[in-house]
């Protein structure tokens, strides 16, 4: 059986009500893989916008396997930490990544950002050195119209998440840098101007499902609305 692990900030773990685009992702694997797969992670709740904390369960349609690594407000400086033991004890094979926007808005810059990538590879190797690791860049959210220099460092950062993720490819341990949806705007695809709406879930989800398809042979075309 594979197992896949999300591993993200807001943009992942979603908020009560919704149906998060790992549900999308789930329905597309479900439709296409055509083999035994689940998802796999130390948490599984959503964030309540009640509580401004993990602790809701309510989602649009919880009959999917549910399990993530994802936190609201949370990076590659959070998860960075936590990811050999989570793909050591949850035996994860694929790891669905879309991180960076917190780093890059509070805890550092695209240097830095881009160290702690490499520090998170690491990490995930020393638990399972065959892990296979799909990496979107940054989607770009509301701030970046307001806020040049935050724009510059998204920049940067997606530059040098590229060239990190082309180094640090390898036969047995695979990275996959997942070209971002090209129909993505967050002025349509967000509710807020960040956090996506049904379309952006189906995006999000598309782009992981194209790229997996093409690259790695996982799947098919990805078939959900968007």
């Amino acid at each position: 059986m594979l197992r896949f692990m999300f591993v993200g900030d807001s943009m992942t773990i979603g908020s009560a009500g919704e149906h998060t685009w790992r549900h999308r992702m789930w329905q597309h694997l479900r439709d296409t893989y055509g083999r035994p797969f689940t998802f796999v992670g130390p948490r599984e709740a959503l964030h309540d916008p009640s509580t401004d904390a993990p602790t809701s369960y309510t989602y649009a349609d919880p009959g999917f396997p549910r399990a993530h690594l994802a936190g609201w407000g949370e990076g590659w400086h959070h998860m960075t930490p936590l990811i050999g033991e989570a793909v050591r004890v949850h035996r994860a094979d694929v790891l669905l990544v879309s991180l960076g926007l917190i780093d890059l808005g509070f805890y550092t810059n695209p240097e830095q950002t881009a160290d702690n990538v490499r520090a998170f590879v690491a990490g995930a190797r020393s638990a399972n050195p065959r892990v296979r690791v799909a990496v979107m860049p940054v989607l770009t959210n509301i701030r970046v119209e307001a806020d040049a220099p935050f724009a510059d460092q998204v920049h940067r950062f997606n530059e040098l998440l590229a060239k990190t993720v082309a180094d640090l490819d390898a036969p047995d341990s695979a990275l996959l840098l997942v070209p971002p949806p090209a129909s993505y705007d967050f002025h349509t695809d967000t509710y807020d101007g960040t956090h996506p709406n049904e379309d952006g879930e189906h995006k999000i989800a598309g782009a992981f499902a194209k790229a997996l398809h093409e690259e790695w042979g996982l799947g098919g075309p990805y078939s959900g609305e968007s």
